[in-house]
């Protein structure tokens, strides 16, 4: 057992070893990836564990095998960025304000959903969830909890709490983007931590069985997000140019 567990960590450490080279440029198009061998020698890893590695990142779309080419890296556009791995790499890399703006779309289209369908569906113990997160929020405030990871227990919560098994299944995807996205919203709003008022009516629309009242209230939370994205100077469109020039 705890030799699986080690070729597990090993395994994951590669993953990650190689995920980051490859979303960082350091094997691309132009720098091809390098032979089994290679990488055995230079990672120290056996060719089980190295294989593993790969089918991983193989299945993540930054990879693929090509006969009589090897192992290729992909083209970015071939990257799952649903996949968290990827979605924090490419974060990781270089801050995108385009990439949490089509995120942040994608959870206009999902978020206030999952809050309507909480409010005809949650039982009591995923009602409790919400609210436990919603206190740890409020406990965050005082320094008694972290707001970031109180603030994504909240929207993990509502995921769950849906009833819709592939919503619940975005929970560390959704996790691993607000951890970029939330400190650079409330630092734009010019405050530490999330609006609790905002969050608390969202909870409790959805308390009282009101979907409709529940998608709007998270509906608007989501799109005073989207409008701080907007507004980062990397997502201003540039002013055009007077007909003067």
């Amino acid at each position: 057992m705890t030799r699986s567990a080690n070729s597990n960590n090993l395994t994951r450490r590669l993953v990650e070893t190689l995920g980051v080279a490859i979303v960082t440029g350091v094997y691309g198009p132009d720098r091809p990836f390098p032979t089994e061998a290679q990488l055995c020698i230079e990672l120290q890893a056996s060719r089980s564990v190295l294989r593993e590695a790969v089918k991983m990142l193989t299945a993540k779309g930054l990879l693929s095998a090509r006969p009589r080419r090897g192992t290729i890296v992909e083209p970015e556009a071939q990257w799952n960025l649903l996949d968290p791995d990827v979605l924090r790499w490419t974060l990781e890399r270089k801050f995108s304000p385009q990439l949490l703006a089509e995120f942040t779309q994608m959870r206009l289209a999902i978020e206030p959903r999952a809050a309507m369908l909480a409010a005809h569906l949650a039982d009591a113990a995923a009602l409790q969830a919400i609210e436990d997160a919603l206190e740890r929020m409020h406990a965050a405030e005082y320094g008694d909890d972290d707001p970031l990871e109180s603030d994504i227990a909240f929207h993990v919560a509502i995921l769950r709490a849906s009833g819709n098994r592939l919503y619940a299944q975005l929970r560390d995807l959704v996790a691993t983007a607000l951890r970029f996205s939330i400190p650079r919203t409330n630092r734009a709003k010019g405050v530490a931590r999330a609006n609790l008022p905002d969050h608390r009516r969202v909870y409790t629309a959805i308390a009282a069985g009101d979907g409709v009242r529940a998608f709007r209230a998270m509906e608007a939370l989501l799109s005073e997000v989207m409008q701080l994205i907007d507004n980062t100077p990397a997502n201003r469109p540039r002013a055009r140019r007077s007909a003067k020039g």
